[in-house]
């Protein structure tokens, strides 16, 4: 059975930004070598994210983001749903992270993830069996 990964939004958007090189092409390696191997997970928060990011940070038109998206929303996409919700504020309150950073940990759990790739959290920390990793640490 393929290790299943979850990609952050952060990781979808270094990959289009053309004004963070160095993170644009480690995030397009990182990205091709889980999509290759099948592994890709995300969920309607990362899509909804990506979307608002695309189009105001990086100023993509509004059509070309909405394809990204369409692209992204192929992959194996865990819907948030209110349990998740639920569990991520109470994830929140117990590890003292964001709400939003909880939320994608609920999600990346809901979705089967040992894995979740993201800048936004501490790089090594297991949380809940998912494994925190920073693609862009070097």
């Amino acid at each position: 059975m393929t290790e299943r990964i979850f990609l952050d939004t952060n990781v979808l958007v270094y990959a289009d930004d053309a004004d963070a090189r160095d993170k644009r092409v480690r995030a397009q390696q990182r990205l091709t070598a889980v999509l290759t191997a099948g592994a890709a997970v995300v969920s309607t928060q990362v899509l909804q994210e990506y979307y608002v990011i695309a189009t105001r940070k990086l100023r993509l038109p509004p059509d070309v983001a909405r394809l990204r998206v369409e692209t992204l929303a192929r992959l194996d996409v865990v819907v948030i749903r209110p349990e998740h919700v639920l569990a991520a504020i109470d994830l929140q309150r117990l590890r003292s992270l964001s709400f939003w950073d909880a939320l994608v940990v609920r999600a990346a759990v809901a979705g089967g993830c040992s894995r979740l790739l993201t800048e936004d959290m501490n790089h090594g920390e297991v949380i809940e069996g998912v494994r925190i990793e920073d693609p862009f640490r070097a």
